[in-house]
């Protein structure tokens, strides 16, 4: 993601959390992480003809990834997208050496619960009220990632 993409995530942004959504603001704090060394990578999906058809974004910590945020425009949902999304941020994690990744996903989004579970997030908590102003709950779920492969060039 680059800031040249910030004007369709917006859009998609309002359409899909219209409740929630993130600000132009918080997309710019979080790209201006998004640089070699820095803490996060955001990716887009385009389709054939340059349109946006989602994004997803990764936190990286020393060793923890956390999952900023996953979004498929509607057209797009249930075609393998959100799937490829977000082995993009586990494989990011994965080679910036994360132990684990974690997310907080809608208690009242079955289908995202589902595409999680496939990839071996398990629930650990509960976050009472933590989508506002609906206040529904979050489930916090886990994967525990493989240990990275010390011959990879990437970690040194």
């Amino acid at each position: 993601m680059r800031w040249w993409d910030l004007g369709p995530v917006l859009e998609l942004e309002l359409e899909l959390f219209p409740d929630d959504a993130w600000s132009a603001g918080m997309f710019w704090s979080e790209l201006a992480e998004a640089h070699p060394g820095g803490s996060r990578h955001y990716t887009v999906a385009e389709t054939p003809a340059g349109e946006l058809a989602g994004y997803a974004g990764l936190m990286a910590g020393r060793f923890e990834g956390d999952v900023q945020t996953i979004a498929v425009a509607e057209g797009h949902q249930g075609a393998g997208l959100g799937a490829a999304l977000l082995t993009d941020l586990i494989t990011e994690a994965t080679h910036r050496g994360c132990e684990e990744v974690l997310l907080e996903v809608r208690a009242d989004n079955p289908r995202a619960q589902r595409l999680y579970e496939r990839f071996g997030f398990e629930t650990i908590g509960i976050r009472p009220g933590y989508y506002q102003p609906a206040d529904v709950d979050a489930l916090v779920m886990r994967l525990e990632l493989p240990a990275p492969d010390l011959k990879d060039p990437r970690h040194g």
